[in-house]
């Protein structure tokens, strides 16, 4: 047995470091309170922007703050800063993002709300690289990926759930940032059975292999599949009011929406390995294309249902095919390290660019351009294909 046949042999499912099922689940639980915000922002938002907060220019600009900082504060956390005392960072980061839900509880004007999320999108960031530093570790990265998504998604559901039914209704916008502070305090017991310190995966340069066509090619992939999402979602109800379907239905459709990614990520799980991640990626590109291409036709109520339900459903089911495709273009793994990164920007990226080709009551062009961003999506991965081709004939 050689001495690589031997670490293997003993970190089992780990390419470095041997985490315990709990520290794991920690890990994983921590970085699922960085990412709460992305199922409760409807929710929380909206009742901002109800109760006369924020204007609805105002509300997209904390939306869009607050997720271009937790993209630079996972890459920030994970390029950057050495993977030591994880449990100390994950406790000061839920107490920073504690902190700002309180602030935000409390802010007094649409600038102390942008500052507020910004804060809370870089601690966010932080403990979603909790996460994703030890996903990145593991030689089945792509199923821990499936199962980081699953529980975030469940918790998503449940806590917005909470909010909508108790928190909100008896204290408005301040209860709902008011509990998810107190989430992240109760976190705090988690913190400390994170593992200590993720060791070193096997690398030279830091930068070095992320700074490849490969690697920049497939980021490039996930980042414009996510703006396709981000487009479509942030004028849903919008494209529906144009096609005569009112902002109610519209929210019930958000919330079918959640469970389809509850149960596309648990699908995604089961079947990750049997699919390969180039036809799985190349599927749900084309799907979510149609799709979009289907809401620009002026669909009626069912076939609207129908198409909400779908790009739930294939939001989650991608993730682990995309960790995938950014192992096999970075093997050292940095480059999985800047997936949420890819994905965030996306998210944050799509409606701003989607909105200037709005006209006026015409909501149209937002799912063309959707459509557009998931075939581009389709064909950087062929792109991706032919240059990695072509260094293995190298």
């Amino acid at each position: 047995m050689t001495v690589i046949d031997a670490a293997r042999a003993e970190n089992g499912d780990w390419l470095v470091g041997n985490p315990t099922g709990l520290q794991l689940a920690s890990a994983l639980w921590i970085g699922s309170v960085g990412l709460l915000i992305l199922g409760l922002q409807p929710v929380l938002l909206g009742a901002l922007y109800t109760e006369g907060h924020v204007t609805g220019d105002e509300l997209a600009l904390v939306a869009t703050a607050e997720m271009i900082a937790i993209a630079i504060g996972s890459a920030i956390v994970a390029m950057l800063l050495p993977a030591r005392n994880m449990r100390w960072k994950s406790a000061v980061l839920l107490v920073l993002l504690a902190f700002a839900n309180f602030w935000t509880a409390y802010a007094g004007n649409p600038n102390a709300l942008i500052g507020a999320r910004t804060l809370a999108g870089l601690a966010e960031g932080g403990l979603v690289a909790v996460a994703t530093e030890l996903i990145a570790r593991s030689r089945r990265a792509e199923r821990i990926g499936g199962y980081f998504v699953t529980l975030q998604t469940l918790a998503q559901c449940a806590l917005a759930l909470i909010l909508a039914l108790y928190a909100v209704p008896k204290a408005g916008s301040a209860g709902g940032f008011l509990a998810l502070g107190i989430v992240c305090l109760l976190s705090l017991a988690v913190a400390w059975t994170v593992p200590d310190d993720y060791a070193d995966l096997p690398k030279e340069e830091h930068f070095s292999n992320v700074l490849t066509l490969p690697a920049i090619t497939a980021l490039l992939s996930i980042f414009c599949y996510f703006m396709f999402f981000g487009a479509v979602w942030a004028f849903l109800e919008p494209i529906g009011a144009q096609f005569g379907i009112d902002g109610r239905t519209v929210g019930l459709m958000v919330s079918a929406s959640l469970a389809a990614q509850v149960i596309g990520a648990m699908t995604a799980t089961v079947f990750e390995a049997r699919i390969d991640y180039r036809v799985a990626i190349t599927v749900i590109g084309i799907t979510a294309a149609i799709g979009s291409a289907l809401l620009a036709s002026g669909p009626g109520l069912p076939l609207f249902w129908a198409v909400a339900l779908v790009m739930g459903f294939i939001l989650l089911f991608i993730v682990p095919y995309q960790i995938r495709l950014a192992i096999t273009a970075d093997e050292t793994r940095n480059a999985v390290l800047l997936v949420p990164a890819a994905q965030l920007f996306g998210l944050a990226i799509g409606p701003v660019a989607a909105s200037l080709l709005i006209d006026g009551a015409n909501f149209r062009p937002v799912p063309e351009f959707a459509a557009a961003t998931a075939l581009a999506s389709v064909a950087l991965l062929g792109v991706f294909v032919l240059v990695a081709r072509r260094r293995v004939q190298a």
